[in-house]
């Protein structure tokens, strides 16, 4: 059986924790599309961590983690996430690589930092992780596929041709120093030797794995609003978000993926630029901030403080649609314990009238919150295993996000703890 776990929003939903949870009943875990520019943060009993290339079942022994086609692959990025995982202790995952995925270039990384520089005020809060100019590059078919770091004469070939139309935008667009052939050329090859000991036909191995009954998650990155088709345009990532890309950047049947988990955090948050309805500011903001996840609302991959707002049940419950959602694992739901009232932004006003459906950018900027309020249940809820004992004001906020999201909550998340779950149903 082949299972997604993506997320309704922004990213940051807490999806990495349920992909470790979930990781406990499957036997092969993919990450499917995105690069190191977003992480997940996972609590076990290694400690904590901040993931960004591995997905998150590398913590248990009879689990394989698999780095899929669509991936943005940077090798020497993904080596020293499997080093920094076994000094701490956990025992070496057993990894393979797509054949077919593409690498993510030195040059990249240097693309999405004088982009961004240039843009100046008109930038896209980028990570500066070499995303987008990697997938820009794949879509112009100037990228580079794994399989051809094994043939010499070819790659020597393509590199030379390929950094011919870079050295131009190097030096007149940036006015930065030419990208040397060669260099590159004696990095790859040394990107070779580090990847080589993964590299797998993995599209096969996993119809093989289908066949046999294995249990499969594909982990997402990001979330629905992050879709460069379906998201905040052009304020998101360079990667389909959505489950349905699972197929595609794994190599399976899309009618294999019979479950799709969307994580949905109990209050809103985002990092980078774009439109945010229910964003809150100045010590409202701080506060949420400073209680929210584990040890704060910050980027898992930036450190950058997250925008935080009230929950969305706009742009949730499209989160939900789009990405075709069975089930939601209601996250961080502990955090709220403190308020008097939580607000729920049910609707949103443009131009005078008042929409629940969620609308394409241009609309977005214009559009202010409609809110609904519903009292707070003021005490602690970690702990708690059993949805009927919480409290019945926090009950009230779960169902009626439930009702909002027109999608069954069947996990609820009251602490960064990978047992920290209360299933309903």
């Amino acid at each position: 059986m082949v299972r997604a776990i993506v997320g309704a929003n922004w990213g940051d939903e807490g999806k990495g924790k349920i992909t470790d949870m979930l990781a406990k009943e499957s036997d092969i875990i993919i990450r499917y599309q995105g690069g190191s520019n977003a992480g997940h943060t996972i609590i076990n009993n290694y400690g904590k961590f901040a993931l960004h290339l591995l997905p998150s079942g590398v913590f248990y022994h009879h689990t394989t983690s698999v780095i899929g086609n669509g991936v943005a692959l940077n090798i020497p990025f993904l080596v020293k996430e499997i080093q920094d995982l076994v000094s701490k202790g956990v025992p070496k995952p057993e990894i393979l690589v797509s054949d077919r995925a593409q690498i993510l270039m030195p040059y990249h990384i240097l693309f999405d930092q004088y982009e961004e520089e240039r843009l100046g005020k008109k930038s896209f809060g980028s990570t500066k992780s070499g995303i987008a100019p990697f997938y820009s590059d794949k879509y112009a078919k100037i990228g580079f596929q794994v399989s051809e770091l094994f043939n010499e004469e070819s790659l020597k070939e393509k590199v030379e041709r390929v950094c011919e139309t870079k050295n131009v935008l190097m030096e007149h667009l940036y006015h930065k120093p030419a990208i040397d052939p060669e260099e590159l050329f004696k990095t790859l090859l040394e990107y070779r030797e580090m990847v080589k000991p993964y590299v797998c036909d993995v599209s096969k191995y996993l119809h093989e794995a289908i066949k046999a009954g294995k249990n499969i998650l594909l982990e997402g990155q990001l979330g629905s609003l992050k879709d460069p088709d379906h998201g905040i345009y052009p304020m998101v990532t360079s990667s389909s978000t959505l489950a349905a890309y699972g197929a595609i950047g794994a190599g399976i049947p899309p009618y294999e993926i019979k479950n799709i988990t969307t994580v949905v955090k109990a209050y809103s948050s985002a990092v980078g630029a774009g439109a945010f309805v229910s964003e809150i500011f100045g010590e409202e903001a701080d506060e949420l901030r400073r209680r929210g996840g584990d040890g704060g609302e910050y980027g898992a991959t930036t450190g950058r403080p997250r925008r935080m707002g009230w929950f969305d049940a706009v742009a949730s419950r499209y989160g939900c649609r789009i990405q075709g959602s069975t089930e939601v694992a209601l996250t961080v739901l502990d955090v709220l314990g403190y308020l008097d009232e939580l607000r729920i932004c049910v609707g949103y006003e443009i131009d005078g009238k008042v929409t629940k459906d969620f609308p394409t950018t241009v609309e977005l900027n214009r559009a202010k919150p409609v809110y609904t309020t519903l009292p707070g249940w003021k005490c602690e809820i970690r702990g708690i295993k059993n949805y009927g004992d919480l409290p019945e004001n926090c009950r009230n906020y779960i169902e009626f996000i439930e009702k909002e999201l027109e999608t069954p909550i069947t996990m609820v998340s009251n602490g960064p703890g990978r047992d920290e779950i209360i299933y309903r149903r």
